[in-house]
């Protein structure tokens, strides 16, 4: 397989983490949709990033699509979705809340990086500020439940085992900090800052980090 797309990216890094933490052989082909673009557009016309390739040359758009696709390539004892209906449901609350974290922040990066000072419209910027920290609040607030009274150095949400909410989160909350530094304090959200920190200590996640 192939993944193609730069690690700057949360989607990006979210299915090369997953394909880590599933040991699924790949290649990881760093092309910017934004730097590379002439590049990406002969690999994929489209010009999407994550692009994975299979091995027989079917392409896959978009990380949930691609990474549902991956989780029916493993047994199911080590699929990173859960399979039980009501904790599948939890895992994708979750999934679902750093998700909208990071459309937000993706959202307020393109407004302040890629449109000209005098076109910015602070009451969207406001706006999308103000989703983006609802989305981190509830998060926190449903790390805290899940994890509730479990040894937070031991547990993650779902369980014994990193799963794709875990990913998800600690991705997220990288991703935030490294493309808006300075916009959240940990402070307000202890529960995914302790959690993220743990994840990112992971082989999986150290040898995905953004060049």
């Amino acid at each position: 397989m192939q993944l193609i797309g730069k690690l700057d990216s949360p989607y990006v890094r979210r299915v090369a983490i997953a394909l880590a933490v599933l040991d699924l052989p790949f290649e990881r082909r760093d092309v910017s949709v934004f730097r590379d673009y002439d590049a990406f557009a002969k690999i994929n016309p489209v010009v999407k990033a994550p692009t994975l390739f299979e091995d027989d040359g079917t392409m896959l758009l978009d990380s949930t699509l691609i990474l549902d696709y991956l989780d029916q390539k493993v047994d199911p004892a080590r699929r990173l979705m859960p399979q039980d209906i009501a904790t599948r449901l939890r895992a994708l609350q979750v999934i679902g809340l750093a998700l909208a974290a990071t459309e937000k922040v993706m959202q307020i990066v393109y407004e302040r990086n890629l449109r000209p000072a005098e076109r910015q419209h602070e009451p969207w910027i406001d706006r999308v500020t103000t989703q983006m920290h609802a989305a981190f609040h509830a998060l926190d607030t449903q790390l805290g439940t899940l994890i509730g009274n479990r040894d937070a150095h031991d547990a993650w949400l779902l369980g014994d085992r990193l799963m794709l909410p875990d990913i998800t989160v600690a991705v997220t909350w990288f991703f935030t900090h490294d493309l808006l530094p300075g916009a959240i304090d940990p402070a307000d959200y202890p529960s995914i800052a302790a959690f993220a920190a743990r994840a990112e200590t992971l082989p999986a996640f150290a040898k995905c980090v953004p060049a």
